[in-house]
């Protein structure tokens, strides 16, 4: 009986398991047949037992063969010697394979007047450089509110909200919910945005337009769509009540642990009070999320009509001082009085030797699978409302995670414990149907993240910059890596290739470089894009630092470190046409290696914003 079940198993994998060679094209994750993956381990247990013990070998075995698979015979009305139709002998061209490219850029590094970026006329002046370079692609990083001492889009004070400091000024003036004579001069753009100085003025600014779409005559229509934004995002009140409270006499920079009891424990009544004596103030944050939401799918809107997608980030774990945790306690591991018992972290790794300590608060996630994994279908969902394709960051913590002791200093010592694997996907799916995911599944990677990987059908991450060390079985290697991947030259979290190339790589590493690329310059981040970009991988996705060659004082994020990162900014609102050389070598390359769009590049749609023609 086993035997004949694994057959199908088998015959299951052959239909939709990825392989390291046949890897589905398509990047959206979608999961392969429950019974087969059901079957696995059986399957590998019987095969094992009925394994004749293998004969000595003077020479190391080849590839192992897994027997001959069912073959569909194309022709089952011939007989062997007969003739074959004509057409036989001309198969045809190769069927199209999806292959793709992108840009890595967070918003808040585009150009603009007033400080950081913004999700106006410059993100779709992004956009129409995207499409005309044949990029299909916008990765971002998360769009989440960050906390506000670091400013890290992976520490936000709530998962499922925007951060409206990316609210687009101008077009507020344009939409009559601000004066032109309210806004600040217009700032030369700096190399680094200081986000706290853009909030100092820019908060009150938009509580000021929030009011207007609140109370004013002409903003009827605009109420309607408001309100039917949070009828249909429930989850907006907990947020506005969190950041309400954070706004308390008494409360102000308090952890919400260490609030009164009665708010701390969401007791009924202390929360009615606290919502009838600050409606003005729910409704005003409610009115900012339902601004970004419409600018967001605006410009979602347009990326896709120019056939490009959209790839969200979604940090695994959320900030303990946030309203996902205070107003879902029972979905964390926390102590009585609301403060973690364990907190979050990964042990040494590429990016840093002391590994990275990130404090969140660990799942319950034996309480998550006893509502069968709500919360995250509720958090997923908004995810795709937003993105054509979303990233989770630390995908391993799925199949088993690194929990670190609260008062820990670094995550150096820690224990290793089992996630939820794949009853949490299996859950997604059949809430949600397909669900596009990118996992990221760098630093230390076990056999069991990478089976859960493949068990859904998600695309994993290659990096070029890893790939220098180790022999030739480094995974990062372009001879090793697998077709349902995302390749980078670098992600954010490295350095630029430039600035790696000058104070990262070891000679060894340079030289491994030269005999594997033949590189004869020192052009090394042009020689990591066109690998990428040449490679099997399905996806290619490059950072703006390295399209721009720029040193590590463009770094976005160093791991390990606090301080300094997330601020980065690509420069004036020119830079598109002082990378008129750099978008035409890309352009050829990305037509050389068959990343171009099917069909060719979509110019603007006939009717709505460009951001070439309508905010210049």
């Amino acid at each position: 009986m086993v035997k004949a079940q694994c057959a199908t198993a088998r015959a299951g994998w052959a239909i939709r398991g990825p392989s390291r060679r046949a890897a589905p094209p398509a990047a959206a994750a979608t999961l392969p047949a429950r019974r087969a993956a059901r079957l696995a381990p059986r399957c590998a247990a019987a095969a094992e037992a009925a394994a004749p013990a293998p004969p000595a070998a003077a020479v190391p075995a080849g590839p192992a063969t897994a027997g001959v698979q069912p073959y569909p015979d194309p022709f089952p009305g011939l007989q062997p010697g007969d003739d074959l139709p004509d057409e036989y002998g001309h198969p045809g061209p190769n069927p199209p394979k999806h292959r793709r490219a992108g840009v890595v850029l967070h918003p808040t590094s585009l150009p603009g007047k007033f400080g950081m970026g913004e999700i106006g006329a410059e993100a779709f002046r992004f956009v129409d450089w995207l499409a005309d370079t044949g990029m299909q692609l916008w990765q971002l990083l998360p769009l989440v509110p960050p906390e506000n001492t670091y400013w890290s889009p992976y520490s936000g004070l709530d998962g499922l909200c925007g951060n409206t400091l990316l609210l687009p000024v101008e077009e507020l003036v344009q939409m009559g919910l601000l004066e032109g004579g309210e806004l600040p001069a217009p700032q030369p753009v700096e190399l680094h945005a200081d986000f706290a100085a853009v909030a100092e003025w820019k908060l009150p600014l938009l509580d000021r337009a929030a009011q207007r779409l609140l109370h004013g005559e002409a903003f009827g229509g605009l109420r309607d769509e408001m309100r039917a934004f949070r009828a249909d995002n429930a989850w907006v009140e907990a947020s506005a009540l969190f950041s309400v409270l954070t706004e308390q006499p008494g409360l102000v920079g308090e952890a919400w642990w260490d609030w009164p009891a009665d708010v701390r424990d969401r007791d009924p009544d202390a929360l009615a009070k606290v919502r009838g004596e600050n409606a003005d103030r729910i409704d005003s944050f409610i009115a900012l999320q339902f601004l970004f939401d419409r600018f967001w799918k605006e410009l979602k809107a347009y990326a896709n009509s120019r056939g490009v997608g959209l790839v969200g980030d979604m940090p695994i774990y959320v900030g303990g001082q946030s309203a996902d945790v205070w107003a879902h306690r029972d979905l964390f591991e926390l102590l009585p009085d609301g403060k973690p018992a364990l907190v979050s972290g990964v042990p040494p790794d590429a990016f840093s030797e002391t590994g990275q300590l990130w404090g969140s608060p660990l799942y319950d996630w034996k309480a998550h699978a006893a509502e069968d994994f709500a919360w995250w279908r509720q958090r997923i969902s908004r995810s795709m409302q937003l993105y054509d394709e979303t990233r989770i960051d630390h995908f391993r913590a799925f199949a088993g995670y690194w929990a670190v002791a609260a008062d820990a200093e670094t995550a150096m010592v820690g224990t290793w414990k089992k996630g939820p694997g794949a009853a949490l996907f299996e859950s997604l799916e059949a809430a949600l149907g397909s669900v596009p995911i990118l996992a990221e599944d760098l630093g230390v990677i076990t056999p069991d993240v990478v089976a859960l990987r493949q068990a859904i059908g998600a695309p994993g991450m290659v990096v070029l910059q890893f790939a220098w060390g180790g022999g030739p079985t480094n995974t990062h290697l372009m001879h090793n890596i697998y077709e349902n991947c995302f390749v980078y030259p670098g992600t954010h979290d490295n350095q630029t290739a430039v600035g790696w190339w000058k104070h990262g790589a070891q000679p060894e590493e340079k030289a491994l470089i030269r005999r594997y690329t033949g590189m004869t310059d020192d052009d090394v981040a042009y020689c990591f894009i066109r690998e990428s970009l040449r490679s099997c991988a399905h996806t290619a996705v490059i950072t703006m630092q390295d399209i721009m060659r720029l040193d590590d004082t463009a770094r976005m994020n160093t791991p390990g470190r606090a301080e300094g990162n997330w601020s980065w900014r690509v420069g004036g609102s020119d830079i598109w046409r002082q990378l008129h050389d750099e978008q035409g070598a890309l352009k050829g390359m990305i037509a050389m290696y068959d990343r171009a769009p099917p069909g060719g590049v979509r110019g603007p749609p006939a009717t709505g914003r460009s951001g070439s023609a309508s905010f210049s």
